[in-house]
């Protein structure tokens, strides 16, 4: 164990210790194994509430040697009148060589202590993170010599049977869901046979893992993320108004009781009473902060000031936490559909014939079990992912096995 300089600096090392008791290291989101641990410096990005802090512990809790680590919570009092270069140079002095800062975000000028770090203690080992997804995009330019960067995104579907019921299901890739999905099935009701209930639930409370703590708080707290993410987070990030955040909550509502949303922007930007270009930045700054997806065709370029062709909010608990009794069944299914694809690293865009276009090869249509192929009627790689069915049969695939992808 490394000596404790002084008393303030052992009080960070014991709330960290006494954390660290707390941490399970039973179940890990899949994302773990995807990160480089063994790189130098890391910064993982994800919206709030998705786990970082948990990913960070466990892997200083399993891997690191206790008496050369210590993790930091950046929004503690102590930084207040403390300077974060000057507790990492005395910590490495003492023979303290891994580093971990979380809500990197709330350290006042961040990007600059994080640099001069790396650069003064070449063997010293740092992984950061924060909740201010646009505060931390704005970094890469800047510290992309030194980070490498990894998201977190919500909770699958699997990880969510997987970290309810605390057993290791299977992850599928793409290919094998539309080739082999008969054959799925069956090891799956064999550790979870009430899959078709556990989805609908899932559909609700799910995405985020504190769904564990309390499932009666869990809207409450679905938006106070959400207020949080708007009052709070953007704000460091960008310079917007009181008047700005009200309408992003706003635009929000619209969205999470919409059909699946083609957005007519200018009707858009006069219920919103703003203008069109400001409207597009509102979405962006929204879909950056990951609460809502946007979809263009794959022939548009990308760029925020592209009218987007369809807008989904980022996961479907969003929008029963928004909703309440007004949710339409179709965009919580392709709101489910679009996030377990894009989290699992696909590419969706809109098709020309069915819903959607992933990875410029498949083409999708998504309903309930009476759906039909007449929209995507002889396209080439075309399938229908079903909700309400626990067997597929041909190119239909139950939706729920899209949620094993990661």
């Amino acid at each position: 164990m490394f000596c404790i300089f002084d008393d303030t600096m052992e009080g960070l090392v014991n709330r960290y210790r006494n954390l660290l008791l707390s941490v399970k290291t039973d179940f890990k989101r899949g994302h773990y194994q995807t990160i480089n641990w063994n790189g130098r410096a890391i910064c993982i990005l994800g919206a709030r509430g998705t786990g970082k802090t948990t990913l960070m512990l466990q892997y200083l809790k399993e891997n690191l040697p206790l008496d050369k680590s210590l993790y930091l919570s950046l929004d503690d009092l102590y930084f207040k009148e403390n300077n974060l270069v000057d507790l990492a140079e005395r910590f490495y002095q003492l023979g303290g060589r891994n580093l971990l800062l979380d809500e990197v975000h709330k350290y006042n000028d961040w990007q600059s202590a994080v640099k001069n770090i790396y650069d003064f203690y070449p063997d010293l080992k740092l992984i950061i993170s924060g909740s201010s997804i646009l505060e931390l995009q704005k970094s890469q330019a800047d510290l992309s010599r030194r980070l490498v960067y990894y998201n977190l995104p919500e909770l699958s579907f699997r990880e969510y049977l997987s970290l309810k019921f605390r057993i290791n299901l299977v992850q599928y890739d793409l290919n094998e869901v539309l080739t082999t999905h008969q054959a799925l099935v069956d090891p799956i009701l064999t550790s979870i046979p009430d899959i078709m209930l556990h989805f609908e639930h899932y559909k609700k409370i799910g995405a985020y893992p504190f769904f564990l703590e309390d499932e009666r708080d869990y809207v409450s707290k679905i938006n106070q993320l959400i207020n949080v993410i708007i009052d709070y987070d953007l704000p460091e990030g960008k310079d917007i108004s009181s008047n700005t955040q009200s309408k992003l909550k706003k635009l929000l509502y619209v969205i999470s009781t919409s059909v699946p949303f083609s957005p007519n922007i200018s009707k858009l930007a006069e219920k919103t009473e703003t203008t069109r270009p400001r409207l597009l930045e509102m979405l962006h700054l929204l879909e950056v902060s990951k609460l809502i997806l946007s979809l263009s065709s794959s022939s548009k370029g990308i760029s925020f000031m592209n009218k987007p062709d369809k807008i989904y909010l980022a996961n479907s608990n969003l929008i029963y936490a928004l909703a309440l009794e007004n949710q339409n069944q179709g965009n919580v299914r392709e709101t489910f559909f679009i996030n377990q694809l894009k989290n699992s690293g696909n590419t969706v865009t809109t098709a020309r014939n069915g819903d959607f276009l992933v990875n410029d090869t498949h083409e999708f249509e998504i309903g309930g079990k009476n759906k039909s192929f007449d929209q995507i009627a002889n396209i080439p790689n075309s399938f229908i992912a079903a909700d309400e069915i626990l067997y597929g049969f041909g190119n239909k695939i139950p939706l729920y096995l899209f949620g094993f992808l990661y």
